[in-house]
């Protein structure tokens, strides 16, 4: 069977984000339809962005998430999101969300909004000087091409088509077992046009800086996640927004690993727009644990 088109993939993500209400500030996240294990965290950190912002006026975009990722979520049921208006103030606003399944937490997080103002600006931050997306390969070819040597023991979460494209500076990070750097950098789009509104890039935006930065703290080391060397789940995770962008263009993902011990692994994460706009940075720290 062939796959989807990308604009059924991208309708399908669309449809993970659109939220039921069930009153009383709750909604409730619906499931990815045939789900194959794990629900991605990335999925979770989108709905309960938009839960929060279904509370807050609609000029205060997010300007920060701080998350923590409390047990698994099976993809078998929905999540239902609680909402707590903690503050309105006259230009901020904040939410604190808890997330559960079948009664149990999964994910909770605190998110900040801030109504657009006019001050002083700056940007230390430089995009890396590397090749453009059109200089290289897709991810998926990359997969479909060693599909038969990974596809035993590779993350299910890795092996599926995903609506958001992916172009790897080095590709060899994702299937080598070679020590580097602890450093990566991927490009990534929307697979196909995405509606005008802000919010949803943002919350786009959200779901796609949860992928691949955690695999960072690994690359010093001779394993990999697409050859089941390691188990890993992310623990936490903060993401400040800093500009409005389109997700549905190509984006820069920097990204780089400080420190890896005692199971656990920091990342830090930069995205850039094809011009060098710093629109968002990352953090997050993952646990790994090698498979025997």
């Amino acid at each position: 069977m062939a796959d989807p088109t990308p604009e059924v993939f991208v309708a399908q993500l669309l449809e993970l984000l659109t939220l039921k209400p069930l009153g009383n500030d709750r909604f409730e996240g619906p499931r990815r339809v045939e789900g194959i294990g794990r629900v991605f965290g990335g999925q979770v950190v989108a709905q309960a962005l938009v839960a929060a912002l279904e509370t807050v006026d609609a000029d205060r975009p997010a300007h920060s998430l701080h998350a923590y990722f409390l047990r698994g979520a099976s993809e078998d049921y929905p999540i239902e999101f609680e909402v707590t208006r903690v503050f309105d103030g006259g230009s901020f606003s904040n939410r604190r969300l808890t997330a559960t399944q079948q009664g149990k937490p999964v994910f909770a997080c605190s998110a900040s909004f801030h109504k657009h103002e006019d001050g002083y600006e700056h940007q230390s931050a430089m995009m890396p000087d590397v090749a453009g997306p059109d200089e290289l390969e897709s991810e998926h070819v990359l997969l479909a091409r060693h599909w038969d040597e990974i596809a035993p023991n590779a993350p299910p979460i890795m092996l599926r088509p995903r609506p958001i494209e992916v172009r790897s500076i080095n590709p060899g990070d994702l299937l080598d077992r070679e020590p580097g750097e602890p450093r990566q950098y991927v490009w990534f789009r929307v697979r196909s046009p995405l509606p005008d509104d802000p919010l949803l890039h943002r919350a786009i935006l959200a779901y796609w800086s949860d992928m691949r930065l955690m695999a960072t703290s690994l690359l010093p080391h001779p394993i990999s996640f697409a050859r089941g060397d390691v188990r890993g789940a992310s623990l936490d995770h903060a993401l400040w927004f800093h500009a409005d962008a389109r997700v549905d263009q190509w984006l820069l993902y920097a990204m780089e690993s400080p420190w890896t011990g005692g199971a656990r692994g920091l990342n830090h994460g930069q995205i850039f727009t094809g011009d060098g706009t710093l629109v968002a940075s990352v953090a997050q720290e993952g646990m790994f644990r090698a498979v025997r």
